[in-house]
């Protein structure tokens, strides 16, 4: 870890601040998110300028360590290093019984977990260190993120030649996704992080007999983003006997982040609950490596890279409640976003690049949503059409998806 700025291209990551801040009192930082995210970088930003030590527990040389062990782990480190001020357990999730280590070396240090598992912080550490521990959930490059990795830098005002060179990395971001590695390896790395997942977090942690219906399933999730789903069809579509099996799997891939669903809006809670979902992948270049390529999709890919940019929203905001929304007649509007308890934006997702492209059936759902929730703040995401149309008094402000995602 010390010579990895020699060697690496690092850029600050958005939440950088707010862990630092967090790390001046005696918490447990936890940093989850999907494997390869960039977590182990992004701790080493944390500790840089102090003593610290570093152990990665998903390195094949320490399988079958326990927690029993990492006493010895830690006197080895001390005997290398010296006094440390920081610690950083990566993937600890993978040793059994770690927490109560972890609760007793928060009393002295400054503590960073990692680890690729929603459930990170359940069971024991949960109850051991209530109040003691904070969490930051990292995703994939954003735009903005992906932009300084590029190293283009972004100006108050946009001339024409710099619109043209961001829609040129937009288009590069979709298709390859905000996985760093993939710019240094290539997209095959994101195949190997794709297994990875399936195979280590999910079928040999949970361990699953039937690994191939559970991969079938994920691929057809990747394959169908942005697309309504029950657990029912897709026990049916999988030929999978017991609904409860499904609903199991599609648990285990939004613990390891690789999906996630939004619910369909309703002021009943139970209509809410037993509607269908919707699905979304934490990447777009593995949508477009696994599922469908963005020329064969670009309307569910589009909409999936909006999703995922809300998520990171929600993150920093807690208030924050992202939904889409159907009604009787079938018009639908892909988010509706929500704080506390007002609706405070409707959000299309459009792959057009000029007016004459825009359909009635995109602006006839916002406006009738727009009446239903009682909001009037209206977006339709495109390519690259920036403009506004009145449609029924309301008006609606289209956005390219470029700007959008740099607001």
């Amino acid at each position: 870890m010390e010579n990895i700025q020699k060697t690496e291209h690092i850029i600050l990551r958005e939440r950088l601040p707010e862990a630092e801040v967090y790390l001046r009192h005696p918490n447990i930082l936890v940093v989850t998110g999907v494997r390869r995210c960039g977590k182990s970088i992004f701790s080493f930003l944390l500790e840089k300028g102090h003593k610290f030590a570093y152990i990665n527990f998903d390195d094949e040389r320490l399988f079958g360590l326990r927690a029993s062990d990492l006493d010895s782990v830690l006197q080895a480190f001390y005997e290398l290093y010296g006094e440390l001020d920081y610690i950083v357990l990566d993937e600890i999730q993978n040793i059994t019984g770690w927490e109560l280590f972890a609760n007793r070396l928060r009393r002295s240090k400054r503590v960073i977990l990692t680890g690729s598992n929603s459930n990170l912080l359940s069971g024991e550490l949960a109850t051991h260190i209530t109040g003691r521990h904070v969490d930051v959930k990292l995703f994939p490059f954003s735009f903005k993120e992906y932009l300084a990795f590029r190293g283009f830098v972004l100006s108050k005002a946009y001339t024409s030649q710099e619109k043209a060179v961001i829609a040129n990395h937009l288009q590069d971001y979709i298709v390859n996704g905000g996985m760093p590695e993939v710019y240094k390896f290539g997209k095959s790395i994101l195949l190997r992080t794709y297994d990875d997942v399936l195979t280590k977090d999910i079928v040999v942690r949970h361990k699953i007999k039937k690994s191939d219906d559970l991969k079938r399933m994920a691929k057809y999730l990747t394959s169908n983003v942005a697309r309504e789903f029950t657990y029912s069809s897709l026990a049916k579509i999988l030929d999978v006997k017991h609904v409860s099996t499904v609903s199991k799997w599609f648990s285990y891939l939004e613990e390891c982040f690789l999906f996630f669903r939004l619910e369909r809006f309703d002021f009943k809670l139970k209509m809410q609950f037993i509607a269908p979902k919707k699905v979304y992948c934490i990447d777009s270049g593995i949508v477009d490596l696994i599922g469908f390529k963005f020329s064969e999709n670009k309307g569910g890919v589009l909409e999936n890279v909006v999703a995922v940019e809300l998520q990171r929203k929600k993150e920093r905001d807690p208030e924050l409640e992202v939904y889409y929304w159907k009604d009787y007649s079938q018009k639908e509007v892909d988010f509706v976003l929500k704080k506390r308890q007002k609706i405070i934006e409707l959000i299309q997702v459009s792959a057009i690049s000029s007016q004459d492209q825009l359909r009635e059936r995109e602006t006839d759902a916002l406006i009738a949503a727009s009446e239903n929730l009682k909001c009037d703040d209206l977006t339709i995401v495109t390519i690259d059409l920036e403009s506004k149309v009145s449609v029924k008094s309301k008006v609606i402000r289209l956005i390219p998806m470029w700007k959008w995602l740099l607001e």
